[in-house]
């Protein structure tokens, strides 16, 4: 106790992304009564919520959170302006001190996902992407933000690119939307 309150126990847990959920930072406090949040930081959906629920009541909250999250998350890609600030929330997490100068979606990639101009810092990623899940856009934009540090596909390039979270998944979504397009002979990401 400190000055006759008690101090709010918060804990705070960490869990990869799955297949159906993003990474996730799950922080249980017992100042929150009511109240259950959801926001992304860097990559990772931070969810809030009060210590006294738990087992299956917790385990339905998170669900409902991360859903109603990702619903939002996904819209955000739908502008350049979300793309640039998507890019800028994932350079320090995955890269680090990156910054690129443009990020917009173009009309004019028909047989790539997303191209970087090294030199003059500007990412462009294919409007064929522009439904595509976040987390599918977020590991081609982490991909195209290592070309701002290593312009070529080396083994120092996929060392850090292979730091985006879902990337397997993200390439096999690629390849099965190549395929529907009959694009079955479309380059892979690591290819671009």
């Amino acid at each position: 106790m400190v000055g006759g309150k008690r101090r709010p126990v918060v804990m705070t847990t960490f869990a990869d992304a799955t297949l159906t959920r993003p990474a996730l930072e799950l922080r249980v406090s017992s100042r929150r009564v009511k109240s259950a949040t959801a926001n992304w930081r860097a990559g990772r959906l931070v969810v809030m919520l009060p210590a006294h629920l738990n087992g299956r009541e917790r385990e339905q909250m998170i669900d409902w959170l991360v859903e109603r999250a990702s619903r939002s998350h996904r819209t955000i890609h739908q502008s350049d302006q979300g793309l640039l600030e998507r890019a800028l929330d994932l350079a320090p997490s995955y890269i680090g001190d990156v910054t690129p100068t443009s990020v917009r979606f173009v009309a004019n990639q028909r047989t790539r996902w997303g191209s970087c101009s090294s030199g003059t810092g500007e990412i462009r990623i294919t409007d064929r992407l522009r439904g595509a899940p976040g987390w599918v856009l977020d590991v081609v934009l982490i991909h195209e933000l290592c070309h701002l540090v290593h312009p070529n596909h080396s083994p120092a390039f996929h060392e850090l690119a292979d730091r985006a979270p879902k990337r397997i998944e993200a390439e096999a979504f690629l390849s099965g939307l190549s395929f529907g397009e009959g694009r079955a002979g479309q380059q892979p990401l690591t290819a671009d």
